[in-house]
């Protein structure tokens, strides 16, 4: 009986040879510092058995993309000692990916996998800016005693050196408003969800203030939750699949994407439309990064 192969988009062996792939998946199922709705552990596993759904042929770029092959690597097992330990963790991992010359892709997870995945990758690329897509800041300095809280992982990066530029915001505490405003050496400023729909200009501002090299991260709740209710801090009044993909098409196709990350799905039984939307925007965005290349 034939069978698919438990992968992210289910590839033969050789579209899916990590030593011959280009792209190469690393799924981190942990949750630990979840604040609201725990669940995100199980988000990897149910994005790449929704993956293997996905259509190998992009409609929209008339190309299959694949073919420059999608490794996907055993979950890395999450730390329990503290969440400083499973930062390490995912550090060490990533990095090894990034010296084999892939392109990193992290399936969370929530979002504090994300500053380990980055400081690998800005192991090599020393000068990189962070798109970010989110319904929250994450700037926190420390969240329910730890700096590597979900709620402070952008502001570890914002540490690393990093140009972040947040997209989709609509949901910000009085401390993250107070940094915003006295971070002067590397100003973050927010495109808010609200000014997606009344600022026309915004997708250039965007693509501005980005530098060269481009890590994307992408948080599901940047979301409105009718396109992705499964998520553990869901906020009305988020951005639409044509909204994101418009922007990672622009970016993907004027910078150098170099890593990239979904986080913060979290399943609901019985229904698969939150990791079916995460495992067709993974691949998207690899179509996006191959297109360019």
């Amino acid at each position: 009986m034939a069978t698919v192969p438990d992968n992210f988009l289910g590839l033969e062996p050789k579209f899916s040879d990590y030593k011959t792939s280009q792209f190469a998946v690393l799924p981190i199922p942990y949750d630990s510092t979840t604040s609201f709705l725990p669940g995100t552990r199980h988000g990897p596993a149910s994005i790449i058995k929704a993956s293997q759904q996905v259509e190998l042929f992009d409609e929209e770029l008339e190309a299959e993309f694949f073919k420059a092959g999608v490794a996907t690597l055993d979950p890395l097992a999450p730390e329990m000692a503290s969440p400083q330990a499973m930062h390490e963790s995912i550090f060490k991992a990533a990095r090894r990916v990034v010296k084999d010359g892939k392109f990193l892709f992290g399936l969370g997870g929530e979002h504090g996998v994300t500053s380990g995945l980055i400081r690998a990758v800005m192991t090599k690329h020393k000068k990189l800016s962070v798109l970010q897509i989110d319904a929250h800041l994450d700037l926190r300095d420390t969240y329910e005693g730890t700096p590597y809280s979900h709620a402070s992982v952008m502001r570890r990066v914002h540490e690393y050196g990093a140009t972040i530029v947040p997209v989709g915001i609509r949901n910000v505490c009085a401390e993250e408003h107070k940094f915003l405003k006295r971070s002067k050496t590397n100003p973050i400023t927010p495109i808010t969800a609200r000014q997606t729909l009344s600022d026309d200009d915004w997708v250039d501002r965007v693509l501005d203030t980005l530098g060269e090299k481009v890590y994307i991260t992408i948080d599901i709740d940047g979301f409105d939750p009718a396109f992705a209710p499964g998520t553990g801090t869901p906020e009305p009044g988020g951005l639409d699949w044509y909204q994101v993909t418009s922007l990672l098409r622009l970016v993907a196709a004027e910078k150098t994407v170099v890593g990239a990350d979904v986080v913060e799905v979290m399943p609901i039984p019985g229904q698969a439309v939150t990791e079916f939307l995460a495992a067709r925007l993974a691949y998207k965005l690899m179509c996006y990064v191959q297109a360019r290349r």
